[in-house]
């Protein structure tokens, strides 16, 4: 936010009151995002990620890892930890997303750690922030459809208006999900322009029949980002750990 500071010297007993200049803007948020997609480069984060039904409220999942910067779309290695302690973890990285974790274990073949599964570079998962302000198209629709006031920008974009704009939400099964079902946000902007902090809230709506008893369910994402930049690593599991089917 703009503020002008008044310094007041007192000289020879007559106080002059002088105007410092007014602070710089802060920098445009896209065009700072688009200075730091490096491959190889990204941003960590932090989330925690509530569900409710709209009366009682449960610290659900948090979640930890990095947005690494390719040359198409983004690879990423994602730490997520259930309420009860269970662990998963999930890569994404040259086109395949590799699963492990406490839930998964039992279902495949000795010896092997991970399933592979076709596709890349989109959300792995309800609990897990459905706006990605590392796409500078979708931090563009997130500035465009909110207001912004100082640092933050307060909004609501739709699914359908995501899908258009964002990979990490369009290759997700969110994404079969209502399309006119609106996520609420507030972003928070650095003096550089870029995100620090992302808030996101929705109500799961047409979620299907396999996911039924989670209709009407919420859904709170507290995101923090630090390090946009820095040099990441992703890398896929020794191939001799990863099965692409579940044990027989």
């Amino acid at each position: 936010m703009m503020k002008k500071t008044i310094i007041a010297l007192a000289v020879c007993g007559v106080f002059l009151v002088t105007a410092a200049p007014a602070q710089a803007a802060p920098e445009d948020p896209v065009r700072a995002l688009k200075a730091k997609l490096v491959p190889g480069h990204g941003v960590r984060f932090t989330e925690t990620a509530e569900w409710s039904d709209g009366t009682d409220t449960l610290h659900a999942y948090e979640n930890k890892g990095v947005l690494q910067f390719a040359k198409k779309g983004l690879n990423y290695d994602l730490t997520i930890t259930a309420w009860d302690d269970t662990e998963e973890r999930v890569i994404s990285t040259g086109g395949r997303t590799y699963y492990s974790g406490d839930s998964l274990a039992e279902y495949l073949p000795k010896g092997k750690r991970w399933l592979r599964l076709k596709g890349g570079g989109a959300l792995p998962g309800v609990y897990l922030q459905v706006l990605n302000p590392a796409e500078p198209a979708t931090l563009s629709a997130l500035l465009k459809k909110g207001k912004r006031e100082g640092s933050k920008v307060t909004g609501t974009i739709t699914f359908a208006a995501l899908a258009k704009v964002s990979p990490w939400f369009a290759g997700s099964e969110l994404s079969s999900w209502a399309a006119d079902t609106p996520v609420s946000y507030t972003l928070t902007l650095a003096p550089s322009g870029l995100p620090t902090r992302l808030w996101s809230s929705l109500r799961a709506k047409g979620v299907g029949r396999l996911n039924a008893d989670f209709e009407g369910s919420i859904i709170n994402v507290d995101t923090r980002y630090t390090g946009w930049g820095g040099k990441v690593s992703v890398k896929a599991p020794s191939p001799g750990t990863v099965t692409d089917r579940f044990a027989s």
